[in-house]
């Protein structure tokens, strides 16, 4: 059943503001006549707003919807936010199993729910215009990368994003382009060519501590090693764990200097945040109680277990709380701009996730200047190999280099990239001492004493009829939303007081949930709460008020009689 139009909504405006690199990606995708496309950029390069811009102009000519893949139930929050801004009004909500309000121009779901119901997302990316953000997360696991294929088969235009290098792997990416076994992008923006441009990233430094460790290992024997010793890959696994342990002083020692460099660059940049990547949950709640107890902090803590994780980081996004621990959480596409200085005490040291953690303090903020950032980092072989990677390249770009990172490389053959949590039998594990050495010199903040730079941006001037999606196909945004309520925002708003009323409904009437709901929507003229309009949802709980005054005046009168 569908519902009468609400009249068009204004775009957010007829100029964006690119960046070169997303005005030449724009130009290089307009161009190409293939349904397939796939941009590799940085962290903080400004996928989305690129992405949200190739959909405003595509979605005009497609009789298809919208439909973005994200990797993690937040990040479809801060892609539906970000939609918003661009007149895009998404169901962050939806679930392959209901059918979707006619008053939004499409959703946002996971790779994980594609997985599990790609059939069911076939006829809504019919014709349509598909964004897989992150797109090597569809390689992870043979059902996501099957769905994806299953779901998407159909669609016009396929965007693809990744800010992750790809590697040759046995399973490939459906829709993305290979060459000899390597990823072949349509366009691609480094690190380098970011600092290049100015004013996109941030130079990120990579302050190292060294460390005496000494623990019992599963077989009951008592090691001892520094990160200079050569270590077979098991026993380094080892050390790592030692270091990054609550029960040594190499972790309180490195967060005592990442807190006074936070607290230094937060004395012009007030609002500066700290990041610690922990390893588990317990981990990350230890580390919370260590900035407690030692700094008087009291930080936030977002752990996978959690249900109001996501709720948390965007509060801390928002905020000025100083330090966030989180576990997984934290990682790719995740944008707290305010970010600045990081500790990498997890023990996955794979290139991969090294890189997402860099990316999460990367990204440069307007009207800041140079604004350097760091990253503490155990002095692991593998952990130095991929900081010193990134490092040369901002040498490269900057010119200018640092006395704590010119120590070279040294391989170790023993080393791999595999995540280490369930390495070892931890239950016999225990660490007995673990001491910071070899402390890094201190690094003074240059708090960009010059005039800052305007952003490098390009206009793209956007007529109206590019900026109109056609009636008859799509509806517009929905229109006359008051208060500081997004549409996203009011519809969930407006299910959750639906959701209320029928709670109340039930215990005042004693009629089940589902007759109460039934009537309901009988009353208002849907199918289901999840396929009505925010107009629909106005008028079914304006339905359920009145029962409930009906009802309450019922028993009123009833005491009388």
């Amino acid at each position: 059943m569908s519902a009468p139009s609400p009249p068009p909504a204004s775009p957010p405006g007829k100029t964006l503001r690119l960046r070169p690199w997303q005005k030449r990606a724009l130009d290089v995708y307009q161009a190409s006549e293939r349904p397939d496309f796939l941009a590799v950029a940085t962290p903080g390069a400004g996928k989305t707003t690129f992405a949200l811009t190739a959909a405003r102009l595509t979605l005009p000519n497609l009789p298809g919807r919208l439909v973005i893949v994200a990797p993690t139930k937040h990040l479809k929050e801060q892609w539906a936010d970000a939609a918003e801004r661009f007149g895009l009004h998404l169901d962050a909500n939806w679930n392959p199993t209901d059918g979707i309000p006619p008053d939004v121009h499409g959703v946002v779901t996971t790779y994980q729910q594609i997985g599990s119901s790609p059939e069911a997302c076939a006829p809504l990316a019919k014709d349509g215009f598909v964004v897989l953000d992150e797109v090597h997360h569809a390689g992870e696991e043979r059902s996501w990368g099957d769905g994806i294929r299953v779901a998407f088969d159909g669609a016009a235009r396929r965007l693809a994003l990744s800010g992750t290098p790809f590697r040759s792997d046995t399973r490939t990416i459906p829709f993305v382009n290979y060459e000899s076994d390597q990823v072949v992008p349509d366009i691609e923006y480094g690190y380098g060519d970011a600092l290049s441009d100015g004013r996109v990233v941030r130079p990120v430094y990579f302050p190292r501590f060294g460390g005496h460790m000494e623990w019992m290992a599963p077989d009951g024997a008592v090691l001892a090693a520094s990160f200079e010793d050569a270590l077979a890959r098991t026993q380094a696994n080892q050390r790592l764990r030692a270091a990054l342990s609550l029960d040594g002083e190499w972790l309180p020692t490195v967060m005592s200097h990442a807190h006074t460099q936070l607290m230094r660059i937060r004395e012009r940049h007030t609002d500066a945040g700290g990041l610690v990547i922990a390893s588990d949950q317990q981990h990350a709640w230890g580390i919370a109680n260590l900035l407690r107890d030692r700094f008087r902090v009291n930080a936030t803590v977002a752990v996978s277990e959690d249900a109001d994780a996501s709720a948390k980081i965007t509060k801390f996004s928002e905020g000025n709380v100083p330090w966030i621990v989180a576990v997984r959480m934290v990682s790719e596409g995740v944008d707290i701009p305010r970010l600045r200085v990081g500790v990498y005490a997890t023990t996955t040291t794979t290139e991969l996730f090294f890189r997402q953690a860099v990316g999460r303090i990367v990204r440069h903020t307007p009207g800041g200047g140079l604004q350097r950032a760091y990253l503490f980092v155990p002095d692991d072989v593998r952990l130095k190999h991929w900081g010193d990677t990134i490092a040369e390249v901002r040498r490269h770009r900057l010119e200018r280099k640092s006395d704590a990172e010119t120590d070279e490389f040294e391989a170790d053959e023993d080393a791999d990239d595999r995540d280490l949590g369930d390495a070892d039998q931890l239950s016999l594990f225990a660490v007995l001492s673990a001491t910071a050495t070899d402390l890094p010199p201190e690094h003074d903040i240059f708090e960009d004493h010059e005039q800052p730079e305007p952003e490098p941006t390009v206009d793209v001037e956007l007529d109206d009829e590019q900026l109109t999606i056609d009636l008859a196909v799509l509806p517009p945004p929905v229109a006359g939303v008051s208060g500081r309520l997004s549409s996203r925002r009011e519809r969930d708003r407006l299910r959750d007081l639906n959701a209320e009323l029928a709670r109340q409904l039930v215990g005042r009437t004693g009629r089940t949930h589902a007759a109460v709901n039934f009537e309901l929507n009988r009353l208002s003229g849907i199918g289901k709460v999840s396929q009505a309009t925010v107009e629909q949802l106005k008028r079914r709980a304006k339905a359920a008020e009145d029962w409930l005054g009906r009802d309450a005046k019922r028993q009123h009168m009833a005491k009388f009689i």
